[in-house]
C-alpha cells in the first residue's frame, strides 16, 4: 500500500504510541484522523503536530458509543475523504486478580465493572471502528486495512484477566475479518507490542518494572518509534494479512 498518499484513522491517539503513530504518518505525508476520549490531550498532540496541522483532524470520540462512531465516519467521509487505513489502537489496562485472599481471609473479586469497562473499551470498541471502517470503505475502489494493536499479553499474564481477554479477542478478531473482508480488498492484521516506554509503563510499580525487564533478552523497553516500525512493514507488505506481528525483544513473560 501507498500509505503516504492516504487517510488514516488512529484511535488512542493520544497516548504514547498513538501519538508516534499519527507523528510518523503525518511526516510521510498521510492524512490522519486522530480519535482519543480525552480531549485536552488531543489538543497537546495537535500542538505537537503543527508541522502538518492542514494534514491533521483531531476528534474527541468514545469508541464504545456506535451512535458517535457512525457519526464521525459519516463526517469524515464527507469532508476528510473516505480512509484507507485504520489503526485500531485504543485501549484500557486495569490491572485485578480474579479473587484475592487478604491476611484477614476476606477475598476479594475482580469487580465486574473492571472486567467489563476493560472490554468494552478494548473489544467493543475496535468491532464498532472496524465494522464501520469496513463498510464504507467496502463500497470504494482500491484496497484498505485494519491494524488491530494487540498485546503479548494476550497469551496470559496473571493480574490481566480482562485485558488479556480483551487483547486474545482482538487477536480472533483479527484472523476473522482477514478471511471475510479479503474479497473487499481489505487487509487485517495485528500487531503485538511487549513492554513499551510509554507512560503507562513507567507508571508501574518499579519493583514489577525490574522483574519484567529481566525477562527480556534485550534488557530493555521497546521505544514507541519500534512500535511505528512493525505498523509501517504492516501498512507496506500487501502479502502480509490475517497474522499478528509480535515486537517483543523475544520477552518471556508472556
Amino acid at each position: 500500500m501507498n500509505w503516504e498518499k492516504s487517510v488514516a484513522i488512529v484511535t488512542g491517539a493520544a497516548g504514547g504510541i498513538g501519538g508516534t503513530f499519527v507523528r510518523q504518518l503525518l511526516s510521510g505525508g498521510c492524512r490522519v484522523v486522530a480519535i482519543d476520549k480525552q480531549s485536552d490531550r488531543l489538543e497537546e498532540l495537535a500542538v505537537a503536530c503543527q508541522p502538518w496541522r492542514d494534514a491533521l483532524a483531531i476528534r474527541p470520540v468514545d469508541i464504545t458509543n456506535e451512535a458517535e462512531v457512525r457519526a464521525t465516519f459519516t463526517e469524515l467521509s464527507m469532508h476528510f475523504g473516505v480512509p484507507e487505513i485504520l489503526v485500531n489502537n485504543a485501549g484500557v489496562l486495569r490491572d485485578g486478580l480474579l479473587v484475592k485472599k487478604d491476611a484477614d481471609s476476606f477475598v476479594r473479586k475482580l469487580p465486574t465493572a473492571q472486567w467489563r469497562g476493560v472490554l468494552e473499551a478494548n473489544l467493543t470498541g475496535t468491532y464498532l471502528m472496524s465494522r464501520e471502517f469496513a463498510a464504507i470503505r467496502s463500497q470504494q475502489a482500491g484496497d484498505g486495512v485494519i491494524v488491530n494493536i494487540s498485546s503479548v499479553t494476550s497469551a496470559g499474564n496473571p493480574g490481566q484477566s480482562a485485558y488479556a481477554a480483551s487483547k486474545a479477542g482482538m487477536d480472533a478478531l483479527t484472523r476473522t475479518w482477514a478471511l471475510e473482508l479479503a474479497d473487499s480488498h481489505i487487509r487485517v492484521v495485528g500487531i503485538a507490542p511487549g513492554l513499551t516506554d510509554t507512560p503507562m509503563a513507567r507508571a508501574l510499580p518499579e519493583a514489577e518494572l525490574d522483574d519484567m525487564l529481566k525477562n527480556i533478552p534485550l534488557e530493555r523497553m521497546a521505544t514507541p518509534l519500534e512500535i511505528w516500525q512493525g505498523l509501517r512493514f504492516a501498512l507496506e507488505c500487501d502479502y502480509f494479512n490475517g497474522r499478528i506481528l509480535t515486537i517483543d525483544g523475544g520477552a518471556g513473560f508472556c
